[in-house]
């Protein structure tokens, strides 16, 4: 590393530690226990997960995880760009470090797209044709609701619609990659060792 890289990195470092440092007294100030937003995200992460625990079919829950997981993979990186490139923002958090609405991308979303899932294989239903319902619905309901009670605040030109366009690749994506791996699983590939 060059000096002047190593200076540069060091002085983002630095800002990258002062708006951390921030976002926790933003969260002492506005977003703690004590506040009404914090109660409903909280309930956001929680109520989800009790629900899959009691739901979830289990003789199809690898199956139905990994997909979720895949879901929630992606949510977790496109709203990390998202809130890194100042397009989303959530005036308040549960987790007042994570990068991301922790509530909506590890659990409220996933959660909702694996029940959709488990309920299509189970019902032999069109994944991808309640995949874009259940996208449209956050896209176009859910997440327009959060901004009117200020959890969720779009900015730089991010709109309802280009949130359902990012839905539908996590969708395409998720279904996809998990095809592949159920189809790795019925056709192994048998290894010769000599």
């Amino acid at each position: 590393m060059t000096k002047e890289q190593g200076k540069r990195l060091n002085e983002i470092l630095d800002l990258q530690e002062k708006v951390v440092s921030m976002w926790l007294e933003y969260w002492k100030d506005f977003s703690h226990f004590n506040t009404g937003p914090f109660w409903v995200i909280f309930l956001m992460l929680v109520v989800p997960l009790v629900i899959i625990y009691f739901k979830i079919d289990r003789t199809r829950a690898f199956q139905i995880g990994f997909y979720g997981f895949n879901i929630h993979t992606w949510f977790t990186y496109s709203d990390a760009i998202a809130m890194r490139t100042g397009y989303v923002y959530y005036p308040f958090q549960v987790i007042p470090v994570m990068p991301v609405n922790f509530a909506l991308d590890a659990s409220l979303v996933p959660v909702t797209f694996m029940l959709v899932y488990q309920w299509c294989i189970n019902n032999n239903k069109n994944v991808f044709l309640y995949g874009v319902i259940t996208s449209a619905f956050f896209s176009f309901l859910f997440k327009p609701v959060l901004n009117a009670w200020d959890l969720i605040k779009l900015d730089n030109g991010m709109n309802y619609f280009y949130l359902f366009l990012n839905y539908l690749v996590i969708l395409i994506l998720a279904i996809v990659i998990t095809k592949v791996f159920i189809y790795f699983k019925h056709h192994p590939k048998v290894s010769r060792s000599k």
